[in-house]
């Protein structure tokens, strides 16, 4: 299993924006990241530089959202959805899509239920709960 260090998750952002502004080939996870960076482009600053991004420090005390975060979890979702895992959310996702005649905030609702998923596996110690996270996708289909 990949496990990648908040270091090269940024250093994979920074360099799919740098590949995509240059016009060179990208890799299919590389491609999908590049499509949410589009539709990000608030974080263009976040992204141009590797070593700032690097060092950067986006603490919730001070109200920031972290880009390298957002844009993970855009990534996670896509790859759930692409393979129905956890079951029904690729259904749940073209459902919310068509709700809100938008892919991006259907990922954004999806979002805000894979994130109360973790912080709730961290804070109880326990694995995280799918059936509960596909459980809560399903709710704001209705």
């Amino acid at each position: 299993m990949f496990n990648p260090s908040q270091d090269d998750v940024r250093r994979f952002f920074c360099e799919t924006f740098r590949k995509l502004h240059a016009k060179e080939i990208l890799t299919p996870l590389e491609s999908i990241a590049a499509d949410w960076i589009q539709q990000h482009p608030e974080y263009d600053h976040a992204l141009r530089d590797v070593e700032a991004a690097v060092q950067a420090n986006y603490s919730v005390d001070q109200g920031q959202t972290n880009p390298f975060l957002h844009l993970s979890m855009h990534l996670s979702i896509s790859e759930q959805i692409s393979v129905d895992q956890p079951r029904g959310i690729q259904s749940a996702a073209r459902q919310l899509a068509q709700r809100y005649n938008s892919e991006h905030e259907a990922h954004h609702q999806i979002m805000e239920c894979l994130g109360e998923m973790i912080w709730n596996s961290q804070r109880s110690g326990l694995p995280p709960d799918g059936q509960a996270y596909i459980d809560a996708v399903q709710k704001r289909c209705r």
